[in-house]
């Protein structure tokens, strides 16, 4: 248990790596998501399974960026009937070891697009594009400490939330090595390299947050990092995050993000500019490779639809004359038409 500057303290214990007790929230939500990419090849995929056994589905997705430009991805939301374990759609997750090795396997179909932009509207692109047969098993292994968990109030007892406006109680995070092969429709891609993982529990409702950016990267086994910038709900913005370097984690206070947009406004560049608890000072570069963009749909009880977008975007990043790949992974409320963030000049 580790105290906060605020006087609450964060909980994470090796038995949160498997599922929790859902509660009676309907909209309870327990999620493990996971991404690699190997540099060699400029080829990266990433996996979730979001179980909401209060509503008897699970949220499965996986989406790989293929060497030659291509996109696969598969959605599905098949029925589940309770939280204990993280097994749906064809994709599995299994914790080996809690905080140092994992193993994430799928068998199934994927969508594979030479045009991943169709995903805008995924009628057109599940029409127009072939679905393949795929198989995975990815190796993850800790890299990094565990960065999140659970934030009590310094008593220890837990915080009181709204779940209509939660997204969630218990986050965290940690950067790995990752090992294993992709196999689609007959062609097998081996994956030997660096991704983050990350796990988050409690309601959530995709639309409680009005915009964010979340940039996960990986500059080879030593150096990582992950920078957040997120809507404070008033017109604001609230940076958080961490820099791994030298087997610690070195917590963001800072992060100036300015991004550059194409006609979709769908993110093209980034520049981060960051301060660290330390006192060190990085400037990201981020380039876009290919980007897919997703959506979640949610009808209010008084009939109000709303959409969020969520452009996943495989990038390049330069910092300190190294070149690594990660995310950037951009969620925005829709309103009238536009992503809120931009709207909000972010």
């Amino acid at each position: 248990m580790a105290a906060t500057a605020e006087g609450f303290q964060v909980r994470l214990v090796p038995e949160d790596e498997y599922t929790h007790d859902p509660g009676t929230a309907e909209n309870y939500n327990e999620s493990m998501y996971f991404n690699v990419f190997d540099a060699g090849q400029r080829a990266g995929a990433w996996f979730r399974i979001g179980n909401r056994p209060n509503q008897n589905y699970a949220e499965m997705s996986m989406c790989v960026y293929f060497p030659d430009g291509r996109v696969g991805f598969m959605f599905a939301r098949p029925a589940i009937s309770g939280n204990a374990e993280m097994n749906a759609g064809g994709l599995k997750i299994e914790v080996v070891t809690p905080f140092k090795e994992l193993r994430v396997t799928y068998t199934g179909e994927l969508l594979v697009m030479k045009e991943p932009l169709q995903m805008a509207d995924p009628k057109v692109a599940f029409r127009n594009n072939p679905r393949l047969p795929c198989r995975m098993e990815i190796t993850y292994t800790g890299l990094s400490p565990m960065y999140g968990g659970e934030v009590l109030k310094a008593d220890g007892s837990p915080i009181e939330i709204d779940p209509e406006k939660s997204f969630a109680k218990a986050h965290y995070e940690q950067h790995c090595a990752a090992k294993g092969f992709i196999e689609c429709h007959g062609v097998r891609l081996e994956i030997d390299g660096h991704g983050l993982r990350d796990k988050s529990w409690g309601p959530r409702h995709w639309q409680a947050i009005e915009w964010y950016r979340w940039c996960p990267m990986n500059f080879g086994p030593d150096f990582g990092m992950m920078f957040n910038v997120m809507s404070d709900g008033k017109g604001g913005a609230r940076p958080s995050g961490m820099v791994y370097r030298d087997s610690v984690y070195d917590d963001i206070i800072a992060c100036d993000l300015t991004s550059t947009w194409d006609e979709n406004e769908y993110q093209t560049d980034l520049t981060a500019k960051i301060e660290t608890k330390a006192g060190k000072h990085y400037t990201v570069t981020g380039k876009v490779l290919s980007l897919i963009p997703l959506r979640n749909r949610r009808t209010t009880p008084d009939g109000i639809e709303l959409t969020t977008r969520i452009t996943e975007a495989m990038t390049e990043y330069h910092c300190d004359g190294k070149v690594g790949y990660g995310m950037s992974e951009y969620l925005d409320q829709i309103i009238d038409g536009r992503p809120m963030g931009r709207l909000a000049g972010h």
